[in-house]
Formats: C-alpha cells, sequence, structure tokens
C-alpha cells in the first residue's frame, strides 16, 4: 500500500464523516461546519489527482465564498432560534423508498461499468488543467451554461435581497 492510497482512504472516511454529520447534526451552523471540511476533503482529492487549479478553486469559491453565504443566510433568517417542524407522514417512507432506488442504481452503475475505465494511466498532454486550458475550454465551448450559471446567481442575489428587505410602515 502506498502512503498515497493510504492517504485517501484516511480522506474517505473523514469525507463520510463529515457528510454524515452534516447529515445528522441538528444544528444549521454544525451542518454547515460539517460541510466546510467535506469540501476541504474533496479539494485534497484533487491535490492527490494532480489537479491544483481545480483544489484551490473548491476551496476558494466552495469554502469560501459560498459556505460565507450559506452561514449569513442562516444567521439572517434565525434558523437556530425556530422550533422542528411537523413532518408528514408520507415523507419518511418516501425518503427510505428514495434512498434504496439511488443505491440500487449506485451498484448498477458500479457492477455493470467493470472494464470502461482504463487499469493504466494514460499520459495527460502538457497543460492539462491548467487555469489558461480550463479558461479557454470554459469560454470556447461551454460558454453557453457559464452564461447560463451566472444569470440564476444573479437573480437567486436579486431574490436574496428582496426577501431579506424589510417594508417600511
Amino acid at each position: 500500500m502506498t502512503p498515497q492510497f493510504i492517504l485517501f482512504l484516511i480522506l474517505a472516511l473523514v469525507a463520510i464523516a463529515s457528510a454524515l454529520g452534516m447529515l445528522i447534526s441538528r444544528s444549521a451552523i454544525y451542518s454547515a461546519l460539517f460541510l466546510v471540511l467535506n469540501f476541504a476533503t474533496v479539494a485534497v482529492f484533487f491535490l492527490l489527482l494532480n489537479a491544483p487549479f481545480i483544489a484551490v478553486s473548491q476551496v476558494s469559491v466552495y469554502a469560501g465564498a459560498i459556505m460565507i453565504l450559506f452561514l449569513f443566510v442562516i444567521m439572517l433568517l434565525g434558523a437556530e432560534q425556530t422550533g422542528r417542524t411537523q413532518t408528514l407522514r408520507w415523507q419518511r417512507p418516501l425518503a427510505i423508498t428514495l434512498a434504496v432506488v439511488l443505491l440500487l442504481e449506485a451498484g448498477y452503475i458500479i457492477m455493470g461499468q467493470r472494464g470502461v475505465v482504463p487499469l493504466v494511466a494514460t499520459e495527460l498532454p502538457p497543460g492539462f488543467g491548467s487555469p489558461a486550458q480550463v479558461g479557454l475550454e470554459l469560454f470556447s465551448s461551454y460558454l453557453l451554461p457559464f452564461e447560463v450559471t451566472s444569470v440564476l446567481l444573479l437573480v437567486a442575489m436579486i431574490g436574496a435581497i428582496v426577501l431579506t428587505k424589510s417594508e417600511k410602515k
């Protein structure tokens, strides 16, 4: 077992534990902090895959900006002071059914895809994953999805401002 594989196993356990902690935690603040830990472990996964640009983007965009936004909304809305809401009778069986379907689909995909992924790593072309290459792909092949995403984020920001704006009486 190589040190890289041991590090991968440790990080996988941390990622799974932090994801479960995020889902199980009753406090919205703790859930957000568990999500930050999960984002950090995913960034280290990218470093293990020799993708430092994506790792830095993961930390700066998700663990930085988006988590600050989440924490701001949690504190602004006072989610910690609100009580538990009543769940409907059909929600828990539906959630369990959908979880089982998701696990069955994942198992089918994992077992059905044997031999599709090459076992030997191929040599990557020079400049693969560099910021210049990512920018070139983003603004040539993926320009429309990039622009749609930017408009959606703008609409979400305006919606958050409208929802938090207090009415003057």
